[in-house]
């Protein structure tokens, strides 16, 4: 077996990998990339189908501030585009009818959404006595701070759209970290808006506003990011196992082996395990015990005659007290040119997560029927939409638990007796494109600083 030396191996190329080795390359590191995949990018891909362009994973990100400066850094700008601005309009699917969701503490207040006690009681929260959001599911401390109304109604639906969990056992402190630090610094998760509204910032910490994604969508992002790497992305190569070696650790490659200083594992939690357990069984169990949520994306277009209700903004998403399969619909050609042909939308449709986990291993035709079903009863179905692709994924997003911050931060002391080893991936500090770009920046900031 020969035996490769390289200074960092990167063990997954999405969208964390791939953040990690430009930023090492651009500090003058040559890092090897693998992938147990065809290609890379991960969850990050755009299929191109008879003048559509749909997303198979996540369709747009915010540019929040780690990633504002990752782009500054790489000159990502010119490849980036915000979504039109009709993409402020989402709605929720409600009692037979699309209704706007609100924006703000006025919205909460007008809005048909809640019922008159649950508004007064959104007022009341600069009043509610301070509690403790240490182990509180979401539900728990969005009905102790806002009323349970505001915890099912407009949180947990709007949680269905990006985690397609369940806000009862999704962790305040990991999905929603800021709103838990307001309570505990301010005491009121209003008074501790207000006093970050007239803090002076610059405004580089304050990110870019609204949707964004690329031209060619985010797998096309992810091939940018490829693209310039001194060294290809190794694609269909799986890291078979980490043991130590003299001066840093040696990858087994199957017909071949690395020695590396640094390894970055930026794969999904339960990858990571399986590498680890060898070596650090708890930190292993911690992460194999960490829920990822199944998924099917499905593709539709549709002329807007084939439609009776209207086809605009980001799109709607339906929460269970809807009675349907789907988790939301998204209007893709809406948000960004490019994704329809002429005169044609490009409905993204998702389901599964905890609603309807067994889809994920239904034919399609059963699936595609119910889908139908679904948008003929919350749009209106005229015609026959146009099937464009179906994308299933058995493991797609993270479900992190009352403890999940708590268990990572385990997970990275124990780590501290395995110096050159570093994680990175949506599990670990949020599951949005941002969250998990900005994980594998602080993978390779780690690498450099000790470096230094």
């Amino acid at each position: 077996m020969s035996t490769a030396d390289v200074e960092v191996l990167v063990v997954g190329a999405g969208i964390a990998g791939l953040a990690a080795a430009r930023d090492l390359v651009a500090a003058g590191v040559r890092p090897l990339v693998v992938d147990a995949n065809p290609h890379a990018g991960g969850v990050m891909q755009t299929l191109a189908v008879d003048g559509y362009r749909m997303e198979a994973g996540p369709n747009t990100f915010q540019a929040r501030p780690p990633f504002c400066a990752f782009a500054n850094r790489h000159d990502l700008w010119p490849a980036l585009v915000e979504a039109a601005p009709e993409s402020r309009r989402r709605s929720i699917f409600r009692s037979g009818r699309l209704v706007d969701v609100p924006r703000g503490l006025l919205g909460a207040v007008s809005t048909p959404l809640l019922s008159p006690g649950a508004k007064l009681r959104t007022l009341a929260e600069p009043f509610t006595r301070r509690g403790d959001p240490t182990g509180e599911s979401v539900y728990d401390f969005i009905a102790r701070r806002l009323g349970s109304e505001v915890a099912t109604e407009l949180v947990g639906a709007f949680l269905t759209g990006v985690y397609a969990g369940d806000e009862r056992e999704l962790g305040i402190e990991a999905v929603f970290p800021a709103l838990a630090e307001l309570e505990r610094s301010h005491g009121s998760l209003v008074r501790g808006g207000l006093a970050g509204a007239f803090k002076s910032r610059d405004p580089a910490e304050r990110g870019r506003g609204g949707s964004w994604s690329s031209p060619d969508g985010l797998g096309g992002l992810a091939e940018r990011l490829a693209a310039g790497l001194p060294e290809p992305v190794r694609t269909d190569v799986t890291v078979n196992a980490l043991s130590r070696d003299e001066g840093g650790w040696r990858a087994d490659l199957g017909d071949e082996a690395v020695h590396a200083r640094h390894v970055v594992i930026a794969t999904p939690a339960f990858a990571a395990a399986d590498l680890l357990a060898p070596l650090e069984a708890r930190a292993a169990e911690l992460l194999s015990g960490i829920v990822y949520a199944p998924i099917v994306a499905l593709g539709f277009g549709v002329r807007p005659a084939d439609v009776k209700g209207s086809v605009k903004g980001f799109g709607f998403i339906a929460p269970r007290s809807s009675g349907l399969k789907l988790l939301g619909c998204l209007f893709m050609s809406r948000l960004f040119p490019g994704r329809a042909p002429e005169g044609h939308e490009l409905l993204h449709v998702m389901l599964g997560g905890v609603r309807w986990p067994e889809c994920v291993e239904l034919p399609d035709d059963i699936v595609v029927e119910q889908v139908l079903a679904d948008l003929d009863r919350t749009l209106g179905l005229a015609g026959q939409p146009r099937q464009v692709a179906v994308r299933r994924w058995k493991r797609a997003i993270p479900q992190p638990g009352r403890d999940h911050v708590r268990q990572i931060a385990e997970v990275a002391r124990r780590l501290d007796d395995l110096p050159g080893i570093h994680l990175a991936g949506g599990y670990v500090a949020g599951v949005s494109v941002a969250d998990t770009l900005a994980s594998g920046v602080r993978a390779a900031s780690r690498i450099l600083e000790a470096a230094s």
